[in-house]
């Protein structure tokens, strides 16, 4: 007896353990995310622009990658003697300059090109200030306007994989700049013809270059506006920016292209720099109110015309917009844009879900249409 209660006991003591290691493991769990690889320093301070708006929303965008880890510092003030500004580049894998106005120091200035020369990677955002990647007679500033990004080198890793247009909205362009460089890349641009201060050329508006061993990536969109600042928060701004960040500081992208890259039917905004999930579109598409937002009508179109052609992508996403048609709580706005969408792009597996709502006098007619045309 007295053999067994030992036997028993030390079963216990045992499990104990293994229960304690167990809460031990859970506990320490969080603190064992993987810390971010990169290291990037954003100079700001003076700029044309609200330069406090431009530089936390870049610490932001770089740090939602999980890759980088951002410090901001500030220059003196214009007009200040600017020679005691000496950031250590060298503590930094990534410099983003979000700055224009007076000169640095010539020791600085040399610090910066001899850090990038060396190898590392530098970002430059609405900014001249750059060592040798772009160049300017004279330029002037576009008036405020949405306007169709055209992607000029789809073989690059910041662009590769993304689409040839995309909308982009409310931003300014900076006219007459030109590549440095015969190893200066125009990665995309942007036409103003229908601006009053149009130049008629296409505008460079994303350039990347070698430099010496080092890497610059120069983003001349995303420019804040002190209102909704719809630039800052285009998925296509973020996304350029956070490509380019990554290809300047290791010369390849391991990010994808992401589920909510706009297109030419529409800009996609991101609210709080954060990208939209495949999960979100669906939980709010049966929400759909016409007359106060397309963006998840948007985000839907673009995936099935991303998905032209993969018929498994395609029945995944008929399914999804069938659970809608089911939804009793789903907007009649949000039937009647499915089965627009359904009327065209459908298979057999959808018409039972859409004759199902045929005695709905508000989607009869819409049911009768997406009928006729799936025959």
């Amino acid at each position: 007896m007295e053999f067994t209660n030992r036997l028993i006991l030390k079963e216990m003591r045992k499990q104990y353990l293994i229960y304690l290691l167990a809460a031990a493991l859970v506990a320490i769990m969080p603190s064992c995310r993987k810390a971010p690889q990169y290291k990037a320093l954003i100079i700001t301070g003076q700029s044309d622009h609200n330069w406090g708006v431009s530089s936390e929303s870049l610490k932001q965008i770089l740090d939602e990658t999980d890759l980088f880890s951002s410090t901001i510092i500030a220059t003196p003030s214009k007009g200040e003697d600017m020679s005691g500004f000496k950031p250590d580049f060298s503590k930094y894998d990534l410099v983003v300059l979000d700055y224009e106005g007076d000169a640095f120091s010539e020791t600085t200035n040399a610090s910066l090109i001899d850090y990038v020369n060396n190898g590392g990677g530098l970002v430059a955002y609405n900014s001249e200030s750059n060592p040798g990647a772009v160049v300017s007679d004279s330029v002037k500033i576009s008036e405020r306007r949405s306007f169709e990004v055209r992607t000029a080198q789809i073989d690059h890793p910041v662009t590769k994989g993304l689409p040839v247009r995309w909308l982009h909205p409310d931003d300014v362009i900076v006219q007459g700049l030109k590549p440095a460089g015969e190893d200066t890349r125009v990665l995309a641009t942007v036409s103003l013809d229908n601006s009053y201060f149009s130049t008629g050329r296409r505008e460079p508006v994303l350039l990347a270059r070698n430099f010496g061993k080092g890497r610059i990536f120069i983003t001349m969109i995303g420019t804040p506006d002190d209102k909704e600042n719809n630039a800052l928060h285009c998925a296509g701004f973020i996304v350029t920016l956070q490509r380019g960040a990554e290809w300047a500081v290791t010369g390849n992208v391991t990010q994808e292209a992401p589920f909510d890259f706009p297109t030419a039917a529409g800009a996609v905004l991101r609210p709080g720099f954060k990208s939209i999930t495949y999960e979100e579109v669906f939980d709010n598409l049966g929400n759909y109110d016409i007359e106060k937002s397309t963006k998840y009508f948007t985000y839907l179109q673009s995936q099935i015309r991303n998905a032209a052609g993969n018929e498994k992508t395609l029945l995944k996403l008929e399914k999804k917009m069938v659970g809608i048609l089911k939804n009793e709580e789903a907007s009649d706005d949000a039937k009647k844009l499915i089965l627009r969408e359904l009327s065209w792009m459908g298979t057999d597996y959808c018409i039972p879900a859409i004759k199902a709502l045929a005695s709905d006098p508000e989607l009869s007619d819409d049911v009768e249409f997406a009928l006729a045309r799936l025959k």
